[in-house]
């Protein structure tokens, strides 16, 4: 797979994506609502939205939300899923040019897909949405590589079965990256524990999520099925394995 653009390569996972990839610890809300005053009036768009993970956390905080999603297939089932929700709307835009009005949104979330985003033509379109006193927050679940049998078995699997796995995992910032993404502007930092508790199916569904999986027909999806539950069968307590994260958030302005 040479294909790095997120429009596309997620577009065959989307029914896993939505079963299986994790949620964010209430403690990442508290601290934004705790340590830089974001409240439910606040209006949030959430950039590279997806299927709604990260919106959901904003709607049940009772927030305004728009999501900014530019794959077709991962917007609607965003919209199917929340779309019930008066205070929920989607739009078809990318990081780079969300189609949001000037000063229209109070607090810009990038999550899981900030990665993926151009991150220097980002800043001037979202000062441009953002009101004045506005917020960003950027924020993902790292997967932790090392600890346990199996998060070091894990991450064996995806670089000997993983397609583009090292480019893409290369793609994700570290704290200086950050730092420097912010500049002046950076309000705050913070890391919060998280966890997935998952069966067979369960994990199987969150290999198949990630993007850099071979998918059916591909001649490692296979192979790459049976290392994963031979790994199961020598990792698991109780019919289960835990698939810690690391969530990391930063907020403030981008310099």
């Amino acid at each position: 797979m040479s294909d790095l653009s997120p429009t596309t390569r997620f577009s065959d996972r989307v029914a896993d994506y939505v079963r299986y990839r994790p949620d964010y610890p209430p403690a990442l809300l508290r601290w934004l609502r705790d340590g830089l005053g974001v409240d439910p009036s606040w209006r949030v768009a959430d950039i590279g939205a997806g299927t709604g993970i990260s919106s959901k956390l904003f709607l049940d905080a009772g927030h305004d939300v728009v999501a900014v999603e530019p794959n077709a297939a991962m917007r609607q089932a965003a919209v199917e899923w929340l779309g019930g929700d008066a205070r929920f709307s989607a739009v078809d835009g990318r990081a780079e040019a969300t189609t949001l009005a000037d000063a229209s949104i109070d607090l810009v979330s990038a999550a899981q897909a900030f990665h993926w985003f151009d991150q220097q033509a980002v800043k001037p379109e979202w000062r441009r949405i953002l009101r004045p006193g506005g917020r960003v927050a950027v924020y993902w679940n790292s997967r932790r590589l090392a600890g346990t049998p199996f998060l070091e078995g894990y991450e064996r699997l995806l670089l000997e079965y993983g397609l583009d796995y090292s480019s893409v995992s290369e793609r994700y910032g570290d704290d200086d990256h950050m730092r420097r993404w912010f500049g002046d502007g950076l309000r705050a930092m913070a890391r919060f524990p998280h966890s997935q508790r998952l069966d067979l199916d369960g994990l199987r569904g969150r290999l198949l999520s990630s993007s850099y999986a071979p998918g059916p027909g591909h001649p490692r999806h296979a192979p790459m099925l049976a290392a994963l539950e031979r790994l199961f069968a020598a990792t698991a307590i109780d019919g289960h394995v835990d698939f810690d994260y690391d969530t990391r958030i930063f907020a403030g302005m981008p310099g």
